[in-house]
């Protein structure tokens, strides 16, 4: 099991969202809507033996530009619990294809703007913590 199993296996559950983009390493010129998906930190031994590592990633999502109304619309679909909603998505398969014991999205944090060269951008970030060995 590996790093970039688990972000593979986190891009292909987000991948089943209808008409956004997913990328599993930082992008030079992310292209909106995207899903980026970072590693944040990593906690080791957390059961006996070392038989439990908690890894855990940012998922920032960036809609459209901040100026947009429709930016917010698609923005509030994606934070929803629902179909076409990140949570869902990416619990889909909880074993990231057979790479983790479990993935679980914990929140969602930091809605905001975000610049890309001369635009402001819509965007949050997900908390998701793989369980693996």
């Amino acid at each position: 099991m590996s790093i970039a199993e688990f972000r593979a296996g986190i891009g292909a559950n987000l991948a089943t969202i209808r008409g956004l983009r997913v990328a599993v390493e930082i992008p030079d010129n992310p292209s909106p809507p995207i899903a980026i998906v970072a590693l944040q930190q990593v906690s080791y031994d957390g059961a006996f033996a070392g038989g439990l590592t908690e890894y855990q990633f940012a998922v920032s999502v960036i809609v459209g530009r901040a100026a947009e109304r429709e930016a917010q619309r698609r923005l509030d679909a994606y934070i929803g619990t629902g179909v076409g909603g990140v949570k869902k998505a990416i619990e889909s398969d909880r074993t990231l294809g057979g790479s983790a014991y479990d993935v679980r999205v914990s929140e969602m944090t930091q809605v905001g703007s975000v610049s890309l060269g001369d635009a402001t951008y819509l965007a949050c970030d997900f908390i998701v913590t793989v369980y693996a060995e």
